[in-house]
């Protein structure tokens, strides 16, 4: 028989699964409680948060979530970081975290990316990927160029037509 603060847990990591727009899982074994505390405080400045729960819990709200195989990201002392911002916050700032500390003991196991189940191997190209402003930005380069361009060349042609006449202009005196 479930007690009540076991419900309770279940229904706040479902909640979380839920509204989260991804969720990073960790291992985070053999870290200092000071360590794991540094990495909430680090998580949670850039928008995320961090949750240690039981498995089989963390498990049961997954399935709850609509999440079934989850199995293979659960690995270790399981931490998992809810990004409710920015999407690839998480796994920069682990990994930014995992060099300044010089930690071989934490690691990212898997993840939940766009409601997919990624496992340890994926985890690494997600990380890589850019973020929502520099993709709006290199958007933007991208329909600016072209127009850069034909001002490039107008303002090259006008400069061209402006210093034959200027010479023209010259020889006549």
């Amino acid at each position: 028989m479930p007690n009540q603060r076991n419900i309770q847990t279940v229904a706040l990591m479902t909640d979380k699964f839920n509204q989260a727009k991804s969720a990073f899982f960790t291992n985070y074994k053999g870290m200092s409680v000071a360590h794991v505390d540094a990495l909430r405080k680090e998580l949670f400045a850039a928008g995320v948060e961090y949750r240690v729960a039981k498995k089989t819990l963390s498990r049961i709200a997954a399935k709850n979530a609509g999440f079934e195989s989850i199995d293979e990201v659960l690995d270790g002392q399981t931490g998992i970081a809810f990004a409710f911002g920015d999407p690839l916050a998480p796994p920069n700032v682990i990994n930014e975290f995992i060099k300044k500390n010089k930690l071989e003991n934490l690691y990212i196991t898997g993840c939940i990316f766009e409601r997919r189940v990624f496992g340890p191997d994926k985890v690494n190209v997600i990380a890589t990927l850019p973020s929502r402003e520099q993709l709006i930005a290199k958007f933007m380069g991208t329909l600016n160029a072209p127009m850069s361009n034909l001002v490039g060349v107008l303002n090259g042609a006008m400069g061209k037509l402006s210093g034959v006449l200027k010479s023209l202009s010259e020889v006549k005196k």
